[in-house]
């Protein structure tokens, strides 16, 4: 029979290395979301913060060894590549007044330019043969 240690320690060398798995998916999850907000990619944001959510309860594992490092990275790489992520949002929005300017010009001067003259298309009336169209 095992004493209560010896389970524990057991279950300690499971446990804790399937925590740090799910630590490190969860942070490559919220890099992923982080990237993904400052693109503007709300899909992609829900879908890294959905597969993230497993990843960090797969973490919680190592907390049953009294292990919490590999769940507190997990919740710490999700707050920060979300504030990460939202102001690299803000700084490529910062540049948006600069880039709708070049547009609108690039717009107006498409829309200066003289036209093009195109020739007129020629139908020809398919052929019947030796007959007349309309004979009658």
């Amino acid at each position: 029979m095992m004493t209560s240690s010896r389970v524990a320690n057991e279950l300690a060398s499971i446990l804790v290395p399937i925590g740090t798995v799910g630590a490190v998916l969860a942070a490559i999850c919220a890099i992923v979301a982080g990237i993904a907000i400052m693109r503007g990619a709300a899909g992609l944001v829900g879908g890294a913060v959905g597969l993230w959510i497993p990843s960090a309860m797969l973490s919680s594992t190592a907390s049953f060894a009294s292990q919490w490092l590999p769940l507190v990275i997990a919740g710490a790489s999700l707050v920060a590549m979300l504030i990460i992520g939202a102001i690299g949002r803000g700084a490529l929005g910062a540049g948006a007044p600069a880039r709708e300017a070049a547009r609108t010009a690039r717009a107006q001067a498409l829309a200066d330019a003289p036209e093009t003259v195109t020739a007129p298309r020629v139908t020809v009336a398919p052929s019947t043969g030796s007959q007349p169209a309309l004979a009658g």
